[in-house]
């Protein structure tokens, strides 16, 4: 059972609420897929039981085609927020830590093509493995964060939120302008270059700042 923690593995008095998560906020990663690159945030939802603690083996569909990895830098909300400027926006952030929007690929692709939603590529049980957060105040600013994803000792994935396309203020506040946010929220940042597909028994590390580490392993 997923419940927020800490990087000292203490549950957290927040409960489980959803997830926003941002797609292409790296220009890089949306042109890597042949996607265009949006001129304002792009904003789908993942539901609480999309969320799994990273310490538990990561179970993949199976028959769905290929499951891709995608690290993103993930912030805990912890007051209520609803059509926030960007200073309240941040000042709502109380946890920062480093998640995968896991995402059936080829399920994606022919949800796209078809112009459906892709909540079933994106929102599946499991789909949004969990680290630890942090408290804001042992880490840079949120837009210097570098974080980076290896997979079996290799390099997969190195972002820079200084790259992002908005700032996180600014993503947060769009979001409040849509959905309200509140204590217990997860957002998802966006993912940055080299996502690719992951196999059971597959072996993951996830850096952030060179300062904190989670790893992970996906059940065989």
């Amino acid at each position: 059972m997923y419940q927020h923690i800490d990087q000292e593995g203490f549950v957290l008095p927040y409960a489980t609420g959803k997830v926003v998560c941002v797609g292409r906020s790296y220009r890089e990663h949306a042109e890597e897929l042949n996607n265009a690159v949006p001129d304002a945030p792009l904003l789908f939802i993942k539901p609480a039981t999309s969320l799994t603690p990273m310490s538990e083996p990561l179970v993949l569909p199976k028959n769905q085609g290929p499951v891709h990895h995608e690290a993103e830098v993930a912030l805990l909300i912890g007051r209520r927020l609803c059509k926030a400027d960007a200073e309240t926006a941040l000042n709502g952030v109380v946890g920062v830590g480093l998640a995968l929007d896991l995402t059936l690929r080829s399920v994606q692709d022919d949800l796209k093509a078809k112009g459906q939603p892709w909540e079933r590529a994106k929102a599946f049980d499991g789909s949004c493995p969990m680290g630890p957060f942090v408290a804001p105040d042992l880490l840079p600013p949120l837009q210097q964060l570098v974080f980076s994803l290896e997979v079996n000792g290799e390099p997969r994935q190195t972002g820079d939120t200084a790259l992002m396309m908005w700032t996180m203020g600014e993503l947060l506040a769009d979001i409040s302008h849509s959905f309200t946010l509140m204590p217990g929220d997860i957002v998802l940042t966006g993912t940055p270059r080299g996502v690719a597909e992951l196999n059971p028994g597959d072996s993951l590390r996830l850096t952030l700042n060179q300062q904190f580490a989670v790893e992970a392993k996906v059940a065989k």
